[in-house]
């Protein structure tokens, strides 16, 4: 903290400084970079001149700028329709908590001509994460929850009807569901770009 700082400034000064970390680290997506660096732009000039309710709606809107970044790279890593398969246009979405930088989610369905479904979900910054990250890295104990398959350099969860879950870079929880059978999910994991996804 700085002299004369209160403890809200304090708090106000780090989350500046955090959304301007977090543009720096973000790559290619549909939003203009330009956007967020005006809305943390603005928060400055609004935090420099005393205003804080200003500076804190800026802030705001600049994190969640970066989290729609954040959902829209997670849905352009979702593979198109297999041979023989159908599917929805990608879906995504974000979800901030009291001006945090929020979760992230991306979701693609897929069916075949026998009305088998695959549904394909890619979720950042979840409670989930650290959960399975903590199964994933002990290998007994992924294999209690399923089969262990690879896909690309990835360990992955394959339970008994098939469906799969993988953790990548250690930060991004990846699920293939439906009723589809489990060789046709297994193939939809391996389609999903992973170093895309990663941000490789």
């Amino acid at each position: 903290m700085l002299p004369g700082d209160t403890p809200g400034n304090a708090d106000m000064r780090r989350s500046i400084l955090l959304a301007s970390a977090l543009i720096a680290a973000m790559v290619a997506a549909p939003v203009r970079a330009d956007e967020v660096s005006d809305a943390i732009a603005e928060a400055q000039r609004a935090y420099q001149g005393g205003r804080m309710q200003a500076a804190q709606t800026a802030l705001q809107e600049a994190l969640q700028l970066l989290s729609q970044r954040a959902a829209a790279g997670l849905a352009a890593a979702l593979p198109e329709p297999l041979p023989g398969w159908t599917a929805e246009e990608p879906s995504s979405s974000t979800a901030g908590v009291a001006g945090l930088f929020g979760a992230s989610t991306a979701s693609r369905s897929y069916r075949n001509a026998q009305d088998q479904t695959v549904e394909i979900q890619v979720m950042s910054d979840n409670p989930m994460i650290a959960q399975l990250a903590a199964v994933m890295a002990n290998p007994m104990l992924a294999g209690a929850m399923g089969r262990l398959v690879r896909v690309g350099d990835q360990r992955a969860i394959q339970s008994t009807d098939g469906d799969i879950q993988m953790l990548v870079d250690n930060r991004i929880l990846v699920q293939v569901q439906g009723d589809a059978p489990a060789e046709a999910k297994l193939a939809y994991a391996r389609a999903i770009d992973l170093a895309r996804l990663a941000g490789r």
